[in-house]
């Protein structure tokens, strides 16, 4: 009888988004997405060739719509 345990498991959590996860996150489509970025109103950063979103920054972005949508009530 063997006292080690099964092989563990750990998730991950990303600590970045491409813009493609973003879109598929908040059920946009990628070029909805991409204007986002465009115009400022999601942040993101290159990474080399990679453009990249902090998984605050779409939190930042719901956040934003929230509040815009609740003032125009």
């Amino acid at each position: 009888m063997s006292s080690h345990p099964g092989p563990l498991t750990h998730t991950l959590t990303p600590r970045w988004y491409s813009p493609a996860e973003v879109a598929t996150l908040l059920g946009f489509g990628l070029s909805k997405v991409k204007m986002l970025i465009a115009t400022r109103q999601l942040r993101s950063i290159k990474d080399g060739k990679y453009r990249r979103i902090l998984p605050e920054w779409v939190d930042d972005y719901i956040r934003t719509q929230v509040e815009r949508h609740e003032a125009a009530r």
